[in-house]
């Protein structure tokens, strides 16, 4: 008999509002979801839909009513920097690299590590060696001592990724980490994540390249806030719930052997 894998990040009925104290407004509206080791879930849906603010849930970057659990552990429960070993965060637009434009890619890189590090210690063998490899996984490595704020939005973006990489941590937070990303690096990017899973890390992404989370082990399909839909990315329940939240503006289809997802011109 096949054992259940273990869950690695699970959210139960979770809510959470935006806006200044005054003037909230509800985004999210009791989100639950589970999501096994070494598997990779894709959240997805319209603009608004609320995925940014489910993985910042996700992340404990935004307060939310309910319960989340990073590895059978309620998420408050981790030390920041406890927490920061096995929850690794790449945000949208390049979010948390603010004032690092003067660092050198390899120097930001080097901020993954952080965690790993006694305070003022300066970095090990093992951080330099975790850099360079993920510097090298997302082909960044040529423009290490080039700083962030001459690099392209691609190039950064990279160097975001390989950060993020560099924690090493057990699960991967991804807002829209195929920003700035050409067809070439997108497809590295999913190669990448395909690796990552195989390792038995998990991987959630918020995405808004369909055919792409549609890659994933798993899809989560929000509207208006609330769950719509998750399950495997094959199954025909979660293509008519993907077709449903766009308002059958797309479709669905086998071709060359994956599932894409293609506009429906009439």
């Amino acid at each position: 008999m096949r054992m259940a894998k273990p869950v690695a990040i699970s959210a139960y009925h979770i809510s959470a509002s935006l806006g200044s104290r005054k003037s909230q407004h509800p985004v999210l509206h009791g989100v639950s979801l589970a999501v096994p080791t070494g598997r990779w879930l894709s959240i997805v849906g319209p603009n608004g839909a609320g995925k940014s603010t489910l993985l910042k849930c996700l992340g404990g970057l935004l307060p939310c009513e309910g319960s989340v659990q990073l590895l059978g552990r309620e998420l408050h429960a981790w030390g920041h920097k406890e927490r920061a070993k096995h929850l690794s965060w790449l945000g949208q637009g390049g979010a948390g690299a603010d004032g690092a434009d003067d660092l050198t890619a390899y120097d930001v890189t080097m901020l993954g590590r952080l965690p790993h590090q006694s305070w003022l210690s300066p970095p090990s063998d093992d951080d330099h060696a975790a850099v360079e490899h993920a510097l090298r996984q997302t082909q960044a490595w040529g423009w290490a001592c080039t700083p962030l704020g001459e690099l392209s939005g691609g190039e950064r973006q990279r160097v975001l990724l390989a950060r993020a990489l560099a924690v090493n941590a057990d699960v991967l937070l991804m807002d829209e980490p195929l920003a700035n990303l050409d067809p070439p690096h997108q497809a590295d990017w999913l190669l990448l994540v395909r690796q990552l899973v195989a390792s038995g890390k998990t991987v959630v992404s918020v995405l808004h390249e369909i055919t792409t989370a549609l890659a994933a082990d798993d899809v989560l399909v929000l509207h208006q806030g609330r769950l719509l839909h998750c399950g495997p990315s094959g199954d025909a329940a979660t293509h008519r719930a993907l077709e449903a939240v766009f308002e059958h503006r797309i479709g669905v289809h086998r071709l060359m052997n994956q599932w894409v997802a293609l506009p429906k011109l009439n």
